[in-house]
C-alpha cells in the first residue's frame, strides 16, 4: 500500500542553483577601483616633490646679485625697498615657469598632492615674510628686513624640503644661518648677506640641482 507521503518523482520540481551573481562582475570592479585608489594615494604621501629648479635657481641668483648692486646704490630706503620688491617679482615668475617646465618634462603636474603640500608649506612663512616687510615698512625700519628675508626664506625651505630633495632643506638650513649672521652684524652689510643667500647660495644651489636632480 502506497504511503501518503509518498510523491512521485515526476512531480518534484528541482531548482537549479545559479552558478553566478549578476552583479560579480560590478563587485569586482569596483573593489579593483578602490585599490587603485588606494596605491596612487599611498604613492603620492611617499613621493617627493622633484620639480625644484635648478638652471632656474640660478637665473633666480643672477637676479639677485644684480638686485643687491642696485640697491646698494639707491639713495632712500623706500627705493632700496623697491629694488628688492621688483627683483623678487621677476625671480618667482622664473622659478615658477621653471619648475613647471621640469614638471612638464619628467611627465608630472604641479598640481598634484607631493606638490600642493610643498606649495603649502612654504606659503606660511613666506606670507609671514610679506607681512612683517609691510610692518617694518610702515615703521620705517628697513635694516631689520635683511635677517628677516634670509630667516623666513630659509624656513620656508626648510619645512617645504619635508616633502622634496634633502637638498632642499640644507639650502634652507643655510639660509637661516646666513640671517642669524645678519642680526649680529652691523646693518651696513646689509647688502652683502643678501647678496651671498640669494645670489651666490642660490646659484650654488642651483648647479647641484641641476647636476643630482635634473633640469
Amino acid at each position: 500500500m502506497q504511503s501518503a507521503l509518498t510523491v512521485p518523482l515526476s512531480r518534484v520540481t528541482i531548482n537549479p542553483v545559479p552558478t553566478s551573481r549578476p552583479d560579480a562582475p560590478a563587485s569586482i570592479s569596483e573593489h579593483a577601483a578602490d585599490n587603485l585608489t588606494f596605491i596612487r594615494q599611498a604613492m603620492e604621501r611617499s613621493s617627493t616633490f622633484t620639480a625644484v629648479p635648478g638652471v632656474g635657481g640660478c637665473v633666480m641668483g643672477g637676479i639677485a646679485l644684480v638686485a643687491a648692486l642696485v640697491g646698494s646704490w639707491q639713495p632712500s630706503g623706500d627705493r632700496w625697498l623697491l629694488t628688492w620688491l621688483a627683483a623678487a617679482a621677476v625671480a618667482a615668475g622664473v622659478g615658477i615657469a621653471a619648475m613647471a617646465r621640469k614638471a612638464q618634462a619628467a611627465g608630472a603636474t604641479l598640481a598634484g598632492a607631493t606638490a600642493r603640500r610643498f606649495a603649502a608649506a612654504l606659503a606660511a612663512p613666506f606670507v609671514a615674510g610679506a607681512a612683517i616687510t609691510y610692518a617694518l615698512w610702515t615703521a620705517g625700519n628697513f635694516t631689520v628686513m635683511t635677517p628677516a628675508w634670509l630667516l623666513l626664506y630659509g624656513a620656508g625651505l626648510l619645512t617645504g624640503g619635508i616633502f622634496s630633495v634633502p637638498a632642499v632643506r640644507a639650502i634652507g638650513a643655510c639660509f637661516m644661518g646666513l640671517g642669524l649672521l645678519a642680526i649680529l652684524t652691523p646693518p651696513g652689510w646689509g647688502h652683502l648677506w643678501l647678496a651671498l643667500g640669494f645670489g651666490s647660495l642660490q646659484i650654488g644651489f642651483g648647479v647641484y640641482i641641476a647636476r643630482n636632480h635634473g633640469g
